[in-house]
């Protein structure tokens, strides 16, 4: 989705660091980002609904990026590779969250291994401008593909992973597979151990959250502009 009259990517009057695409998994979660892409910033920004599951998120990042690989060899001239964020809601682990709270991934944990993620202070310390009133968590978000409960969700925070959910791990190793690109995970809470819904997949007693995430747009764009230029 590019804003009308936003340069393509790539031009010198739009934004040098290249294109954004944003990964969710739900209607909900991109009603609310496209609405808060509205007004845009320079460049391009795509907002790219994989539906739920590790296996949609892989493919449909497949599909958007291409198989073809990105990186150094870049011709003279050729925009730099799109910058992805997985983004949506996700379970708390950790004690003490509440929906609301928005968590940013230092790296992502799925079957397939860990993927570390770019600059997660800095992308860190931009959500904290852009949503004040909300705690921000930095720390591993590991990947199920069911909803976590009890025992399970001890089980995993006892592991150090911090929030769990379904699609952000394959999103960020579809993303990379398509080449070398700047990745980032941030979730919005919606369901914590002191405040489990019955369905994660809903946003019942989660409009908060659906707020804060539409909220969350400004610091995607000022982590992107914050990465330095991939070499050509």
């Amino acid at each position: 989705m590019t804003a009308p009259g936003t340069p393509p990517a790539g031009d010198p009057a739009g934004d040098p660091a290249g294109p954004l695409l944003i990964a969710c998994a739900l209607g909900i979660e991109r009603l609310a980002l496209r609405a808060g892409a509205r007004g845009g910033a320079p460049g391009s920004v795509t907002v790219l609904r994989t539906g739920m599951g590790p296996r949609n998120a892989e493919r449909a990042l497949a599909r958007a990026l291409g198989d073809a690989a990105e990186g150094p060899g870049r011709r003279a001239g050729e925009p730099p590779p799109a910058g992805v964020v997985a983004a949506g809601f996700c379970a708390g682990l950790a004690p003490g969250m509440h929906p609301g709270d928005v968590v940013v991934a230092d790296e992502t944990r799925g079957p397939r291994g860990v993927t570390p993620c770019t600059a997660p202070e800095t992308l860190a310390e931009a959500l904290a401008r852009a949503v004040p009133d909300r705690t921000v968590h930095t720390g591993p978000l590991t990947a199920s593909d069911h909803v976590v409960r009890g025992q399970e969700r001890a089980e995993l925070a006892a592991t150090g992973a911090i929030a769990v959910d379904m699609e952000s791990a394959a999103t960020l190793h579809g993303a990379l597979r398509a080449g070398v690109r700047p990745v980032a995970a941030v979730r919005v809470v919606v369901d914590a151990p002191e405040h489990e819904l019955v369905r994660i997949g809903t946003v019942r007693g989660g409009i908060s959250a659906f707020r804060v995430l539409r909220a969350l747009m400004p610091a995607f764009y000022e982590w992107r502009r914050s990465l330095p230029l991939p070499r050509r």
